[in-house]
This record gives C-alpha cells, sequence and structure tokens, in this order.
C-alpha cells in the first residue's frame, strides 16, 4: 500500500476523473516537492500563500529550507503567484521562479472595503491570493472579459459573491454550546503554528472587544489547548498569550485535554497506553502556561497591582467530554457570566469539540 496521503491523492484523483470535474484547486501536503499532488506535470497556476514555520522536521529549520520545499511546485512557464514573504523567503522562491522560467508576482492583500466570509486580517491577503489565481484561470480558459475582471472600478460581482460568503469549518468560528448559548461561547481556530497563533490571537482580542461592546453582562476567557507532539508548544502558547495580552485580553483560566480523539472508533477510545502517553504531555502543557502565569503573578506583585484572586488557574481532564461538562458546570453556577472559550492549537482538537457540542 502506498502511505496514507498518497493513498488520499490517488482517490481524489480518481475521483476527479470519475466525476470529470471542470476545475481542481488542489493544495499540497506538507511540502509541495515531494507531496504526491506534485504529480501535476502543466498545472494552469500556481500559488504560495504565507510561509512559517511548520512541518520543519521534514521541510526543514529555516524559512530559506521551507521555501525551496514550496517552490518545488513551480513548473516551467506556467505562471505563480505569492504573497509578500520575508526576505530569506522571497529570495529562494525568486531563484527557483528564475531557474524553471516562471513568471513569479507578488499579490498585495484585497482591500479591507472588502468583506470577506473568513474572519482574520490575514485572510485579506489569502483573497488577494485567491482573485489572482482565479483571474489567471479564467483568462487562461478565455472568460475573463466576460466576467468582467479587466474592471478598474472593483471585482466582478461574483467574485464579491464569492469572498464573502466563503466559509471553512474549524477557522475563526463562534460557536455557542447547545445546551447553555448564553453562558458558554466558543471560539474556534484550528492554528497550530507560531505564525497561525499571532492571527488567532488577534481574531480572538478583537472578538471579545466588540462583544463587550454590546453585551454588559460580565465576561470570563478560557483557553482550551492542545497540541501533537511533533509541535514546540513553547513556539505556540507563549506566543499566543502574549499576543492577546498585548490587545488587552487576558485568559483567567487554561484547560489542557489529550489529543486523542474520543471519536476514533465506535464509543469512547480506552486505549489505556495512548492515554497515559497523552496525558503526560498534556500535564507538561500546563507547566508549560503555569511558568508564563507565574511570571505575571510576580509582576504583578512587584507592582502592586493585582491580588491572588487574579491568580490565573489551569486544569488538566482526561478527555474533551470530561473538559465540557467542567464547563457546563461552571455555567450552571455562574449564571451571570458569560464564558468565552478559545479552543485552538489542533484541528483534531476543534474537530471533536464540534461533533461534541452539536450531539
Amino acid at each position: 500500500m502506498p502511505t496514507y496521503f498518497c493513498f488520499l491523492a490517488l482517490l481524489a484523483f480518481k475521483i476527479f476523473v470519475t466525476e470529470q470535474v471542470d476545475v481542481v484547486i488542489l493544495e499540497v501536503g506538507l511540502g509541495g516537492r515531494f507531496d504526491a499532488t506534485n504529480v501535476i506535470q502543466k498545472p494552469v497556476v500556481c500559488g504560495i500563500s504565507s510561509l512559517g514555520y511548520d512541518h520543519m522536521e521534514i521541510l526543514g529549520y529555516t524559512l530559506a529550507e521551507i521555501a525551496a520545499e514550496k517552490a518545488g511546485i513551480f513548473k516551467s512557464g506556467v505562471p505563480a503567484f505569492t504573497v509578500p514573504q520575508p526576505d530569506e523567503a522571497m529570495h529562494v522562491l525568486n531563484e527557483k521562479a528564475s531557474k524553471l522560467e516562471v513568471n513569479l508576482q507578488v499579490v498585495e492583500p484585497l482591500d479591507s472595503s472588502q468583506r470577506l466570509g473568513l474572519q482574520g486580517e490575514h485572510q485579506y491577503l489569502n483573497a488577494g491570493l485567491a482573485v489572482a489565481l482565479c483571474s489567471t484561470f479564467l483568462k487562461e480558459i478565455g472568460i475573463e472579459e466576460k466576467n468582467g475582471l479587466n474592471q478598474t472600478t472593483g471585482l466582478p460581482e461574483k467574485f464579491v459573491s464569492g469572498l464573502s460568503n466563503a466559509y471553512l469549518i474549524g477557522r475563526a468560528m463562534v460557536v455557542p454550546d447547545s445546551e447553555f448559548p448564553e453562558e458558554i461561547v466558543y471560539y474556534l481556530d484550528g492554528a497550530h503554528s507560531p505564525e497561525s497563533m499571532d492571527a488567532c490571537a488577534i481574531w480572538f482580542s478583537k472578538q471579545i472587544k466588540q462583544n463587550q461592546e454590546r453585551n454588559q453582562k460580565r465576561s470570563e476567557q478560557i483557553l482550551l489547548f492542545n497540541c501533537m507532539s511533533v509541535r514546540d508548544p513553547s513556539l505556540l502558547i507563549p506566543r499566543l498569550r502574549s499576543k492577546c495580552i498585548d490587545h488587552g485580553v487576558d485568559f483567567k483560566k487554561a484547560v489542557f485535554v489529550p489529543n486523542v480523539s474520543v471519536y476514533n472508533k465506535v464509543g469512547y477510545s480506552s486505549n489505556d497506553d495512548r492515554r497515559v502517553d497523552s496525558m503526560t504531555w498534556q500535564f507538561g502543557l500546563q507547566r508549560l502556561w503555569d511558568s508564563l502565569a507565574q511570571g505575571k503573578a510576580k509582576s504583578n506583585l512587584e507592582s502592586d497591582t493585582k491580588g491572588k484572586e487574579d491568580e490565573v488557574k489551569s486544569f488538566v481532564f482526561s478527555s474533551l467530554p470530561l473538559a465540557v461538562d467542567w464547563l457546563r458546570d461552571n455555567a450552571r453556577q455562574s449564571k451571570q457570566v458569560r464564558f468565552q472559550v478559545l479552543v485552538t492549537g489542533s484541528l483534531h482538537l476543534v474537530g471533536d469539540l464540534l461533533r461534541l457540542i452539536r450531539k
């Protein structure tokens, strides 16, 4: 058998052929150069979105190395687009494009006056790239003029509609709890890299500020977090916490749960070995969080601005359902408080929580 990702790519191509699809937007797996998706020899257009430090154990530990892997999707004579990148990465992308005679263009973010269905400032960068890719495709098949893409007064109506109605499950989602919709609101984002942690924190902070302006109810921010063991939590948790604090939002409590899905078989998982390993990892995450919180508490004591009652508390639960039960118990006891729960660090966590609270 091929590897799991190779099998999925093969299955996808089989389905595309069987269903006779008109166009495929094909995303790479981890890097690009060695991914099964890179068997396409002559794509219509290629795009590279914002590069960051992710999958480093495979792609490399510098942006230059990571950019080289991503540039592996460039094909001779095929136009390519990217967004503004750090100089280290941009140099490599330009070098690879030049060797293949690829016309690589850098697109700017879409104007912020355009309403987007996807939340977060970083989505205007993604939207600008999406418009460039789609415009190139439509020009290639000869219907650009029909769609009004040469207009200087703004985007065509169908582009505007697509951008404003686009959504992605698990990214910048706000979901009320099914049992306590007024007391518990989940803010879901599957961020799992340092750069996406920044974007997640900024989005969450703005949501909290907007909610405080509309709602007179006292609110309390709680972090519900896990990340896979291939990630470096010391690059994720401090960045998320400090960015939120920079934007005026601090967490009252932090909750850590295993990253073993409770939906990996019929009924809840009962694999004791995996559960023990996972719990060891979660206690490590808790210790990292507590060290950050204690550092802040010490600073507050020195400045004499806050007392012990404001100390951040952290908890580890052996499963996600237990954590949700704990949140709901808090809601029952504190009807006057609105709990705003940021759920991040892992797409697995976000997916499991959605299934759990929508049951």
